[in-house]
């Protein structure tokens, strides 16, 4: 099974490439974490998608930790990649987006591939449950999201965006962008919309689980918005509204798999000391060996 890490981010709220923050208690990076969880539930490839620059020293990184059974590709995410016979002649400050991300690795995964963002923790049992979908579905074309509940994906910090999901029975209908959800007052909301929520919502933390299908349709979507969009250089082709787009045209399905699990990420700098403690308590509990890796 494939583990496929979105690590092209540039930080901007961070204040640095959060990517490589030593969080561990030895210094590990978050992603590492996600890696160790997803190699303990049957995961044997990895793939991370990084900038250009840091390809060769991530390579080199985490090919002298990863047991010697373990497949590693890490690839550049680049403004020059680019569909077939498309142009883009204009400056962009950033990626395409998490859709090109995915599909930066379309010559390396031939089989159903999770997908997670490289700088959130996700937690052991929710690649326990991603693994097993991919193991057990029946519909080898059936997409999975691994969903958290909104209460427990806040920041203290700062207002954050999630999708919240809207389903049937267990099959996703929508995810619904809400983009400055807050706590405050006891209450949980966001001030972009005025909407309240309880907390207890299923959320999208861009955990997926997908087919080789998506590919063809990234590129697609890519290519269309080379060619209509009325500046280029700005906007992002998101991963999760390829997968939207699927559901509203029939290509697919998608379970929604709830986690069971916390999760914590690190979007502002003070986002941090909470990261590392966390990070310190599992592995004091016994839930990681320190360090991480074994020679």
């Amino acid at each position: 099974m494939t583990l496929l890490l979105m690590a092209a981010g540039r930080g901007s709220r961070y204040g640095k490439l959060k990517q490589f923050d030593d969080l561990g208690p030895q210094g590990e990076f978050l992603m590492e974490f996600s890696i160790y969880d997803a190699l303990a539930n049957g995961f044997n490839h990895i793939v991370v998608i990084t900038q250009k620059d840091n390809v060769d020293y991530l390579r080199e990184y985490l090919g002298q930790r990863l047991p010697g059974h373990v497949s590693l590709d890490v690839l550049a995410q680049e403004l020059t990649d680019l569909p077939a016979g498309a142009q883009f002649a204009g400056e962009r400050p950033k990626p395409w987006g998490t859709a090109h991300a995915v599909w930066t690795a379309r010559s390396v995964i031939t089989q159903p591939f999770a997908v997670i963002n490289a700088d959130d923790y996700y937690g052991q049992p929710a690649f326990a449950r991603a693994a097993h979908f991919i193991s057990n579905a029946g519909n080898r074309d059936r997409f999975g999201l691994v969903a958290y509940t909104l209460q427990d994906t806040l920041s203290p910090h700062g207002s954050v965006s999630r999708g919240v999901c809207s389903q049937e029975g267990n099959l996703l209908m929508s995810v619904d962008e809400r983009v400055e959800i807050a706590r405050e007052n006891g209450q949980i909301r966001d001030a972009d919309s005025g909407l309240e929520f309880t907390g207890n919502e299923l959320v999208s933390m861009n955990f997926w689980v997908c087919s080789p299908r998506i590919f063809p349709k990234i590129e697609a979507d890519f290519r269309q918005f080379l060619e209509t969009a009325e500046d280029a250089s700005k906007g992002e082709i998101y991963l999760p509204f390829v997968i939207q787009d699927m559901l509203r045209q029939g290509l697919t399905e998608v379970e929604v798999i709830p986690a069971q699990s916390d999760w914590f990420g690190v979007t502002y700098a003070a986002d941090r000391e909470k990261a590392v403690g966390a990070l310190q308590d599992l592995t004091g509990n016994g839930k990681y060996p320190s360090p991480l890796w074994t020679s």
